[in-house]
């Protein structure tokens, strides 16, 4: 033997250190299009208001249609779309060509403001169809996830995605605010353009064979709701996050108000608070995999249901001195990114895996038209509880109640379940 072949070799050392996931080149290339349209996605999210409000002049009623404008597709659009999308048999296209049409749609927004033919009725329509192409590009990519990823790495491979996705949360405003005070907000958008456009060429360039296409006869909708309805494991989760959301965005439309005139932490305090916070997103996701492992994927999923509202109470808990206050908050929202990783990372591996390949964009479509319906009605119950009954007792509403999602799935198989389920 000689002594170059008795040498140590660095290279597996440095394999290891990466997810054998993201060794795999259509997992690899799937995985980056969305980690970078995430972060774009997240300068979207400042740029958009503030361009709206700054440079169109928009106020509160203006900046609440906008907001609709971008959701309204969601609850339109979501069971339809997965009903068309199962039944076509290229989904990675149709991925693709959602992301070229959102880049088009952004990129004509800078161009009118040039020109300054820019109005609110042309922005809205720009969220509104750019919601409807996200639509598309979700329930597809629930689809194409099956097709990329065995069924024994679901929770590796939906940790790295969320792990993509906490980052954009902690790592997107501020990349955002930067953008919108060196260019201005009509071209930060630019910014998300690029990251479409760098989705679609990782898409297009993935190599992949797509899973069955459906063609039982009858209505694909219908079809949809019942396989949900009948299962309990896809019912109980269903139910369960449903609930948690109504509850959840009660909270959401309170607490900026409670925080600023109630607690009286400046709004710039409240963003670093929030920022930081996001990083328990990050731990969310790395831990995800080890405890589904050690505890079972269904206690896990039940873990995150309440893991995710709980340390919510400490808002309307926060009190005392100012450095008190702020270290409940933070604490509040780190524990709180936490659970919600969890959550989504142990359910969007069960609902895969409980559900036939054929059928999970409809199933996808049906799940989002139900928790993304849920949102508005969360936010207007919690502004008439807020005005009724007053803001902290309906925080203690908010969160305690956001508890009850738990009794769903604590009543069904995934409260004994160890591993993915057979659909």
């Amino acid at each position: 033997m000689t002594e170059a072949a008795t040498l140590p070799r660095p290279a597996p050392t440095r394999r290891r250190r990466i997810p054998d996931l993201l060794h795999r080149t259509a997992f690899r290339r799937y995985w980056a299009a969305q980690t970078v349209s995430l972060l774009g996605d997240q300068v979207s999210v400042l740029a958009m208001p503030l361009l709206a409000a700054l440079s169109i002049g928009a106020g509160p009623v203006e900046m609440g249609y906008l907001t609709a404008a971008a959701l309204l597709p969601n609850l339109f659009f979501s069971l339809p779309a997965g009903a068309w999308v199962d039944r076509y048999p290229r989904k990675r296209r149709l991925m693709v060509a959602a992301d070229l049409g959102r880049a088009a749609l952004l990129l004509a927004v800078p161009m009118l403001w040039w020109v300054n033919a820019l109005s609110l009725p042309l922005l809205y329509a720009v969220a509104f169809l750019a919601g409807t192409l996200s639509v598309v590009f979700e329930v597809a990519a629930s689809s194409l996830f099956a097709s990329l990823v065995p069924r024994s790495d679901y929770v590796r491979a939906n940790s790295l995605l969320n792990g993509s996705r906490a980052l954009s949360y902690l790592v997107g405003p501020s990349v955002g605010g930067v953008l919108v005070q060196v260019f201005t907000a009509p071209f930060a958008l630019v910014a998300d353009v690029l990251s479409y456009l760098a989705s679609a060429a990782l898409l297009s360039r993935t190599d992949i064979t797509e899973g069955p296409v459906d063609h039982t006869p009858g209505p694909r909708l219908a079809a949809g709701v019942r396989y949900v309805a009948g299962s309990p494991i896809l019912r109980a989760i269903l139910l369960g996050t449903t609930t948690l959301n109504l509850f959840n965005y009660i909270f959401a439309a309170l607490f900026i108000l409670y925080v600023t005139k109630d607690l009286h932490v400046a709004p710039g305090t409240l963003g670093l608070v929030i920022g930081a916070g996001a990083a328990g997103g990050l731990l969310g996701a790395a831990l995800a995999g080890p405890i589904s492992r050690r505890i079972g994927i269904g206690p896990a999923l039940i873990l995150g249901l309440v893991a995710f509202p709980a340390p919510l109470i400490l808002v309307p808990l926060a009190g005392g001195p100012p450095p008190v206050v702020l270290a409940l908050l933070f604490a509040a929202e780190f524990v709180s990114a936490l659970g919600v990783m969890l959550l989504d990372i142990t359910s969007g591996s069960v609902q895969t895996a409980a559900t036939p390949q054929a059928m999970l964009a409809v199933v996808a479509g049906f799940n989002r038209t139900v928790n993304y319906g849920i949102r508005p009605l969360g936010a207007v119950l919690g502004g008439a509880l807020g005005a009724t009954i007053g803001i902290r007792p309906a925080l203690w509403i908010a969160t305690v109640g956001a508890l009850l999602g738990t009794l769903w799935v604590l009543f069904s198989p995934l409260r004994t379940m160890r591993q993915l389920p057979e659909h």
